[in-house]
């Protein structure tokens, strides 16, 4: 796994874990986090068939694939943000979603943590992405107290 910036390959594509969706889970953050009707009620007004999982919601699931499949055992040291956020498609109970990532780019913060520049992005069982962000994530550079 990737244990400094040097070790980072630009263009480089990791497939990650899936995760199935439930209907309690949707609710269940929905009340708690973003309580908006069509996160909330079937037969709300709204351009979605049905309940649909908040973007956060989404966010957050692909986070602990994220998590589970990667950072867990990669030598990141946190994120610097998001340059862009993007739920294309919205994610429903019962959808099974699978994230990628591809890190784009690399630029040297400093003598001690490099810049990755990291693409994410998640599908649903049909192939249609469901969210799509690039992440600023710090790694420790070779041959400092960071990273060794």
């Amino acid at each position: 796994m990737h244990d400094s910036y040097e070790a980072v390959t630009e263009g480089e594509t990791i497939d990650l874990g899936s995760y199935n969706v439930t209907r309690d889970e949707i609710l269940s953050f929905a009340r708690s986090y973003d309580p908006q009707r069509f996160h909330l009620d079937d037969a709300a007004d709204s351009p979605f068939d049905g309940v649909v999982a908040s973007g956060w919601h989404t966010a957050a699931m692909t986070m602990r694939i994220l998590v589970d499949n990667y950072l867990g055992a990669a030598n990141a040291h946190g994120a610097l943000g998001l340059e862009k956020l993007r739920w294309p498609t919205p994610v429903h109970p019962g959808d099974t979603i699978s994230a990628s990532i591809t890190f784009s780019g690399k630029q040297p913060r400093n003598d001690e943590y490099g810049i990755v520049h990291q693409e994410i992005e998640t599908g649903n069982q049909d192939d249609e992405t469901v969210l799509w962000m690039e992440a600023l994530v710090l790694y420790p550079r070779i041959g400092n107290e960071a990273g060794e």
